[in-house]
C-alpha cells in the first residue's frame, strides 16, 4: 500500500514540475493556470490521502494504560514563581517495557515550564509491560 502510493505521489511530482516547467502543450483547450490548478489539487489531495493513511497506521497499536509506581514532583522554576507562571505541561511518554521512561516529547505548554516537567517525568517508574507503550501525562502548575 504505501509503495503504491509513494509511487502515486512520484508521479504527481513528476506532473507537476512537467507542468511548471511548460512541458506540457496546451492540450484538449486548457491553458496553463488550469493545469497548474489542477496539479496543486492533485497534489493537496495526495497529502491529506498519505496523512490519514499514516495517522491509521498509528492508531493500529494496542491501546494499553500503564500504572504509575513511582511519581516525582516537578520542581517549580524560579522564573516562574517571581513572574506569577502557572499552567498545565503535556508530555508524550515512551516507556520501556521494564517500566522506565524512555523519551519525552512536549506536546504543549509554557516554555518556562517544560523542562522542570520533562525532568521529573524522566524519573517515573511504570509497571513492567510486555512491550513498549506510549502515554500523555499532563502536569499542572499552581503557585497554590
Amino acid at each position: 500500500m504505501l509503495r503504491r502510493a509513494l509511487g502515486f505521489l512520484t508521479g504527481t511530482i513528476v506532473t507537476c514540475k512537467a507542468i511548471l516547467v511548460g512541458r506540457i502543450s496546451d492540450r484538449d483547450g486548457l491553458t496553463m493556470k488550469a493545469y497548474i490548478a489542477m496539479a496543486l489539487l492533485v497534489c493537496s489531495s495526495t497529502s491529506v490521502v498519505l496523512s490519514h493513511r499514516f495517522s491509521l497506521a498509528q492508531q493500529d497499536a494496542p491501546e494499553i494504560e500503564r500504572k504509575v509506581l513511582s511519581k516525582v514532583a516537578p520542581t517549580y522554576p524560579d522564573l516562574a514563581r517571581k513572574t506569577n507562571i502557572h499552567g498545565a505541561v503535556k508530555l508524550g511518554v515512551v516507556v520501556a517495557p521494564d517500566g522506565r521512561v524512555e523519551s519525552t516529547k512536549v506536546v504543549g505548554g509554557n516554555p518556562v515550564l517544560i523542562q522542570a516537567a520533562v525532568d521529573a517525568v524522566r524519573k517515573w517508574k511504570y509497571e513492567a509491560g510486555p512491550q513498549r507503550t506510549s502515554e500523555v501525562v499532563e502536569l499542572k502548575f499552581s503557585l497554590r
